[in-house]
């Protein structure tokens, strides 16, 4: 192994100080795609990737992404299922979720704070 020069020990600062301070931005929504054996049968990976693309494609680092089992798991039709908590307000459970749809929260609930 060679040695660690002033250069590499600077960027690894730089990366570690960037890694912090995205970890450190308050929290304003927060995101939960249910992906139980149900919403996994019923398509719910579909629904994580798009939130993902969604997410990534905003820039916004205050939005927070979660998989979750069930929410009922006595109730397991409707899947996949999606929960939206913005702020202070109560949580939406969308239910049916498509791809389609996903696309629909993400711009009308989770940024533009408006459930549908």
């Amino acid at each position: 192994m060679g040695k660690v020069t002033v250069d590499d020990l600077k960027r690894i600062k730089e990366k570690t100080a960037a890694e912090i301070a995205l970890r450190q931005v308050p929290e304003t929504v927060r995101v939960t795609v249910h992906i139980g054996d149900c919403g996994m049968a019923a398509g719910a990976r579909d629904i994580m990737q798009t939130f993902m693309k969604a997410l990534e494609e905003s820039g916004r680092r205050d939005i927070r992404l979660l998989a979750a089992d069930c929410p009922d798991p006595e109730n397991c039709g409707n899947e996949p299922k999606v929960t939206v908590q913005a702020g202070d307000t109560d949580p939406v459970i969308y239910d049916n979720v498509t791809p389609e749809k996903a696309e629909k929260i993400f711009s009308a609930h989770v940024i533009g704070g408006t459930a549908l």
